[in-house]
């Protein structure tokens, strides 16, 4: 491994401060040092954000004064990291927690296999017990993506997950940024079809290891249920978004059926646990993903 390699860590907090700096303490203790953290702070709480520039002095924090959601706020630590010259960009969520060795077999992946154009460590629940993220794959008829929890499963994986990823700066160049409209869910698949476009593969490096608590950015403190109104809304409206942008790799009419299905479930289930906030979010972002609307938060 060439430890002259230098890498960007890109971190998005939202109003998770110490699920960040836990975060950071365990990226201290990283045995690789030729490496940058970059905070990005969507919707700034004063006090907090300076207290952990005054703790993590080596961190450079860039302050929002709104939440510009995942995709727009990894692109401000993105080109960051461009303009600065370093030769790696990692995505990494503040949820999790990283192993101090985890950075050694991503790295050493890209110099054994020069085809691959993105990897991601080996996510684990945080209690070690299960498999959190081991890779993506898709239902190409369906048009819906879904999460590989086995490991030492070999076949190619078709996405990888936002929540930790590593790409050279030439591949991001060529790929181009995360999709803003997005504004988060599916961004990630999105991203990873691009780059497959290009004629990379994806890998998922089983030998690195990181650990993912489970946001709390989507929960919700109403009497309707744990997940927000607006995370079902972005995970409605983002899914068609997806199918009808790289709609040459689905199939029409399975993903018309799928969606239908989908609608039908939450429709149904909504109305019976009386979540009529939900339910409307629902439709809401229907009528969004079809008629390529922007998010509304």
């Amino acid at each position: 491994m060439n430890l002259n390699k230098k890498i960007a860590i890109i971190i998005v907090n939202w109003k998770q401060y110490e699920l960040t700096i836990n975060c950071l303490l365990s990226l201290q203790k990283v045995e690789y040092k030729n490496l940058e953290v970059i905070l990005v702070d969507n919707e700034s709480n004063f006090e907090k954000i300076n207290k952990i520039k005054s703790d993590f002095n080596k961190v450079e924090v860039i302050e929002s004064k709104e939440n510009l959601g995942f995709a727009a706020a990894n692109n401000i630590g993105i080109k960051y990291a461009i303009k600065n010259k370093f030769e790696y960009v990692m995505l990494l969520n503040n949820d999790t927690e990283v192993n101090k060795k985890f950075l050694k077999p991503l790295l050493d992946s890209f110099q054994n296999d020069n085809s691959l154009g993105a990897v991601q460590p080996l996510i684990m629940n945080y209690n070690k017990a299960k498999v959190w993220n081991a890779g993506g794959y898709l239902n190409n008829f369906f048009g819906s993506p879904y999460t590989n929890k086995l490991k030492n499963k070999k076949r190619q994986i078709d996405w990888i997950t936002g929540c930790c990823v590593l790409l050279k700066t030439k591949v991001i160049k060529k790929v181009g940024l995360i999709d803003e409209d997005f504004f988060a869910y599916y961004e990630d698949v999105d991203w990873s079809l691009r780059i497959k476009k290009l004629g990379y593969k994806l890998g998922v490096v089983e030998s690195s290891v990181i650990f993912h608590h489970g946001t709390k950015s989507s929960k919700n403190s109403n009497f309707e249920g744990n997940l927000s109104p607006f995370v079902h809304y972005l995970n409605i409206r983002n899914h068609i978004y997806l199918v009808k942008k790289h709609s040459d790799k689905f199939n029409f009419i399975g993903v018309l059926f799928y969606q239908f299905l989908k609608i039908l479930f939450y429709s149904i289930y909504f109305m019976l646990r009386l979540r009529f906030s939900k339910l409307k979010m629902v439709y809401r972002g229907l009528n969004d993903g079809i008629n390529n609307k922007q998010i509304k938060k």
